[in-house]
């Protein structure tokens, strides 16, 4: 008999397929169930059944549909192994994570009440992102038990928002009515590592709330994310759809007012680790960008920044990048604009070569004029680069649309040819609205 061609691996207890989430509900504890009482994963209770070998014959498939009859589980093989979306697993609900009130690492003490309300003056402890996550990564590893009455070796309790005080090395237990006194609130697009995801219910709100830690983008369209949280059975990191899998639009992100690598803040000079993947692209704002632009002008590329560099993450840091790595002889995805670890270790390590000087060419005999900002550009301007604007518009060709002039006053004649050369670079929608960037300032002036 042939042998199966996959390898049969035994899931997290928490595995939300479809045919686990049944099986839970179905079956008691038995000698054959996984952690934590889990009744174990499908392909584990197919091969029980003697009908792993078989799974890819007819007779397998009407033996695992009989089956399905007998046992009451799920009635299609496909099923079993059908993706666990769309739909919620019933685990990720928040009515099986109540949480407990404001209390003092290790909790009150005997014969005392927890703290009750908003302390007159928050103790907020500097900290930095990657301690955050590395804090979280501790009860992770650990598998800590979520309990909303249990203290932790390391004082905090373990449920949702002793989690997060854990991770924000808060010096006490609070809980998510009072997680957000220690943060500022900000927007998705600023969302970076060691942020929270906070959803406080007044109605019901030791046990309709949740809170779980940002952990970065699992890929550039964000709507997937890296979660780290206390959920039973225990803690776990895994990737969630944002804002979280049920009531998501009630959830807000907020970032700690203590972290030291937020916007405008500078990483020690001898900061040589590789900070992660997470800290660069689009949206992101840490001062790991700041260090990567200084060390990319040390290395030749000042000509791309015509402001900065700065802990924003924009088109000039990529460039740059990508120069760079160009300059070292790599090509395709090692040449993509995005720092990795080698070439974060060649730029820290002042190792390989500095980007070379631009060379000259056609029409490029001329410096790039500075970025004047986007204020000069809005209806109502009149301002000298408006007509500056305009001239260059003229010389390469997209001046259709000026009956006169052009001229200092910013108008839908300006707009409308900025739009036809931003067009004209295969740019479309937000990225061709007529309103000149620092990218389209670059290209019209190159």
């Amino acid at each position: 008999m042939e042998a199966p061609v996959f390898e049969d691996v035994d899931p997290a207890s928490d595995c939300d397929c479809p045919g686990c989430v049944h099986w839970r509900c179905v079956l008691p504890l038995s000698p054959q169930s996984g952690p934590s009482g889990s009744p174990g994963h499908p392909a584990s209770r197919a091969r029980a059944l003697g009908l792993a070998g078989m799974a890819r014959t007819p007779v397998a498939l009407a033996l695992a549909a009989t089956a399905g009859t007998v046992l009451g589980a799920v009635p299609a093989v496909a099923a079993v192994y059908g993706p666990a979306r769309p739909g919620v697993p019933p685990a990720d609900g928040h009515d099986d994570t109540p949480q407990g009130r404001r209390a003092p690492l290790y909790g009150p003490a005997e014969g005392s009440a927890p703290l009750a309300g908003p302390e007159g003056t928050l103790r907020v402890p500097a900290t930095t992102r990657a301690a955050i996550i590395g804090r979280a990564r501790t009860w992770i590893d650990a598998q800590v038990p979520y309990s909303m009455d249990s203290y932790w070796r390391d004082g905090y309790r373990q449920d949702c928002s002793g989690f997060v005080s854990m991770a924000w090395n808060l010096p006490g237990n609070e809980w998510t009515g009072s997680l957000d006194s220690f943060g500022v609130r900000i927007t998705r697009d600023r969302l970076q590592p060691g942020d929270i995801l906070l959803f406080h219910n007044p109605a019901d709100p030791e046990r309709g709330s949740h809170v779980v830690v940002f952990g970065g983008w699992t890929d550039s369209t964000h709507t997937q994310y890296v979660a780290y949280e206390q959920a039973p059975p225990h803690a776990r990191k895994r990737s969630t759809p944002y804002a979280y899998w049920t009531n998501s639009s009630h959830y807000v992100p907020y970032r700690y007012r203590g972290v030291t690598e937020g916007a405008g803040g500078s990483p020690p000079s001898t900061s040589t680790r590789y900070p992660g993947a997470a800290y660069f692209g689009n949206g992101a704002d840490n001062a790991y960008v700041t260090q990567l632009g200084r060390l990319l002008v040390d290395r030749g590329g000042r000509r791309f920044y015509t402001r900065g560099p700065g802990p924003r993450w924009s088109a000039a840091d990529r460039r740059a990048t990508q120069a760079f790595q160009r300059a070292q002889g790599w090509r395709g995805a090692d040449a993509d604009g995005l720092p990795g670890p080698r070439t974060w270790s060649y730029l820290v390590g002042r190792k390989g070569r500095d980007i070379p000087a631009a060379t000259a060419g056609p029409g490029s005999s001329r410096a790039v004029p500075g970025y004047p900002g986007r204020a000069v550009f809005r209806p109502g301007a009149n301002d000298a680069h408006v007509t500056r604007l305009g001239k260059r518009l003229v010389e390469k060709g997209f001046g259709r649309y000026y009956t006169s002039g052009p001229g200092p006053r910013w108008g839908e004649a300006d707009r409308r040819n900025v739009e036809a050369f931003q067009r004209a670079q295969g740019w479309r929608g937000g990225a061709a609205d007529g309103y000149p960037g620092p990218e389209t300032w670059r290209r019209l002036f190159s």
